[in-house]
């Protein structure tokens, strides 16, 4: 019904950037909220940053003013905008949405299948 195709991860040094994306396409008659999570090698998934339709967005403490998060709702995609990488960022980053179904008017969750960030010189 819906996918969200994440983009733009890879290898970077210690303070290089990258800018993921994530388009979501499908069945949608809107998206509430959009947000980046990521899943450390041994370690549980966790929310980065998140954004409403509206624009509202929210970070995980540790990464406000490193990350930010954007978002074009014409194009129903999320950008994730990372400086000052570090090791400790390496992580698989996956997109999320909640999403109204446009046939069902039902409000279902979506994940991406996730894009690596590895950061190491």
């Amino acid at each position: 019904q819906v996918q969200l195709v994440e983009s733009g991860g890879g290898l970077v040094q210690p303070g290089g950037s990258l800018r993921l994306s994530c388009a979501a396409s499908g069945s949608i008659f809107s998206i509430a909220i959009m947000a980046w999570y990521r899943q450390p090698p041994g370690t549980e998934r966790s929310l980065v940053a998140s954004i409403t339709n509206g624009g509202g967005t929210s970070y995980a403490d540790s990464l406000k003013g490193r990350f930010t998060i954007s978002r074009d709702n014409a194009k129903n995609t999320i950008y994730l905008q990372m400086n000052s990488l570090k090791p400790e960022d390496t992580a698989v980053y996956y997109c999320y949405a909640d999403v109204l179904i446009s046939s069902t008017y039902s409000l279902r969750r979506f994940w991406g299948q996730g894009t690596l960030v590895t950061v190491s010189s």
